[in-house]
């Protein structure tokens, strides 16, 4: 596509961000490329898009190698009566590519926008009235403007039914809505394109709405250690903050009202140590019942569900660490699974864990409400296991709590009580370094090595990897309770 040619893409990142848009025209080099959790989104949009595609039989592929040839077989078919895939449209200076463009009649089309997430957004009303504008502007005419979007409440029986997978939404009027100032906003973001100078724009709200931008981390260096945007659920608030000149939390005006947990941290900043508040933790470490299971799940999740019974988005466990203590006084000894093979992995990974907890005893998990969901489906999709699962969920101890409750606060937590934080924190213990570090990344890589094309060599280090990043969560809670028993006394 020309350089001085508008996409809808780029017309969406101009009206979220004037700097972001022209680095990614100017110097395209400044601009990370996307992750492998962000990469994993995608190729779910495609899939997602390439099965939309078989509630309009007898459409057409348009070409999209070749820019011009998009917009030739595009041209050459719309004056018949197939719908376009990936029909593309050049109005003057401004491009859009169709997900579904579906001839409506009298030499009208309806605009399908199709997307793999559950709900529509603003973002996706402005998105398809810049494609109807683009239509317009090159002479078609347009009816009606539709979102096709994933119903969460479809369940997967046998093969996918795109008709139930999908819910198609009339959302004209709110693109009429959207238009207004329309042509403004486009002839603002095509001046920003042609401007020599990047221009300057400040930090705010526009950095992750509607997108996580990617030069966030770039345009937010200035900010000094310990600023007021790591103020714990400071919200919008902090914007207000920044506007009026204040950067970092000791500089915090004293009419700033703090609820408890801000002052912990404040207090923290301005000490540099750590609060213990012993008796909260140690009535938490009395709540523990021996001997104690330390238990994480990892998960992948699909737009398109995999397995029979199972719907868009859910969970699916695919591997657990468990760490068993005796005592508090003796080292945990760890059990772990990791599904092979391309089936459900569900039946035997409930099978094994169920063999390895026992009857009695305390299930600690970091954010516990995550592994109570994934029990409760594992239960619900095998209720041979219903009874066993009833009689864990009184057994799971929230390990988040102390640190959610500022009974224990590190001013290196910046504001967070995740396990990230929390255990480099307390232990010393990072993960940084470690090939993957989080959970979404957990996902997508089992999900490669088990569904994608990697090597036998990949798989098996991706496999080596997930063992040693799950491991390090179940044994990291083993570690942060020794910590919290030595310091409650």
């Amino acid at each position: 596509m020309p350089p001085s040619v508008l996409s809808k893409t780029n017309f969406l990142y101009g009206l979220q961000c004037h700097k972001y848009l022209w680095t990614l025209l100017h110097e395209p080099h400044s601009v990370p490329p996307p992750d492998a959790a962000m990469q994993f989104v995608f190729d779910q949009g495609h899939q997602v898009g390439d099965l939309a595609k078989q509630m309009f039989p007898g459409g057409l592929d348009v070409p999209t190698h070749d820019f011009n040839t998009n917009i030739r077989v595009t041209r050459e078919n719309l004056g018949g009566s197939r719908p376009l895939f990936e029909a593309g449209i050049l109005a003057g200076n401004i491009f859009c590519r169709l997900d579904v463009l579906s001839p409506a009649g009298e030499g009208s089309w309806d605009i399908i926008e199709v997307k793999s997430a559950t709900s529509v957004k603003d973002v996706n009303i402005l998105d398809v009235a810049f494609q109807k504008f683009c239509c317009e502007s090159a002479g078609l005419k347009i009816r009606n403007c539709k979102l096709a979007y994933i119903n969460n409440k479809y369940i997967r029986y046998g093969e996918i039914n795109p008709q139930q997978l999908f819910t198609v939404e009339d959302v004209s009027a709110r693109v009429a809505e959207a238009s207004g100032g329309l042509a403004e906003q486009v002839e603002e973001v095509l001046a920003v394109m042609s401007q020599q100078q990047c221009p300057e724009v400040g930090i705010g709200p526009h950095c992750a709405e509607p997108y996580e931008c990617p030069l966030q981390p770039v345009c937010w260096a200035f900010l000094p250690e310990n600023s007021i945007f790591e103020l714990y659920f400071a919200g919008k608030k902090r914007f207000e903050l920044y506007e009026n000149g204040i950067l970092h939390m000791k500089d915090l005006p004293e009419s700033y009202a703090l609820n408890g947990k801000q002052q912990i941290q404040v207090n923290c900043v301005a000490s540099g140590e750590a609060f213990v508040n012993k008796d909260s933790i140690r009535s938490f470490l009395d709540s523990l019942l021996y001997p104690v299971y330390y238990l994480d799940f990892e998960t992948f999740s699909t737009a398109i569900p995999l397995f029979e019974g199972t719907h868009p988005y859910q969970q699916i466990p695919f591997q657990f660490s468990l760490h068993v203590a005796l005592n508090n006084d003796e080292g945990a000894i760890q059990f772990s699974y990791l599904a092979e093979g391309r089936e459900d992995p569900r039946p035997k990974l409930a099978a094994e864990l169920k063999q390895l907890l026992g009857e009695s005893g305390s299930i600690v998990a970091y954010y516990a409400p995550f592994e109570k969901q994934v029990l409760a489906e594992l239960a619900a999709a095998l209720p041979e296991y219903q009874e066993w699962v009833d009689g864990l969920q009184g057994r799971i101890v929230d390990l988040l709590k102390p640190f959610s409750s500022f009974h224990y606060y590190h001013p290196s937590q910046k504001g967070s009580a995740s396990l990230k934080k929390v255990l480099p924190a307390l232990t010393g213990i990072s993960y940084e370094g470690l090939a993957i570090n989080d959970g979404k990344l957990a996902g997508v890589a089992f999900m490669a090595a088990t569904y994608g094309n990697a090597s036998e060599e990949e798989r098996r280090k991706i496999r080596q990897d997930l063992e040693i990043y799950c491991g390090q969560d179940t044994g990291g809670m083993v570690e942060i309770i020794k910590k919290l028993f030595a310091m409650a006394g």
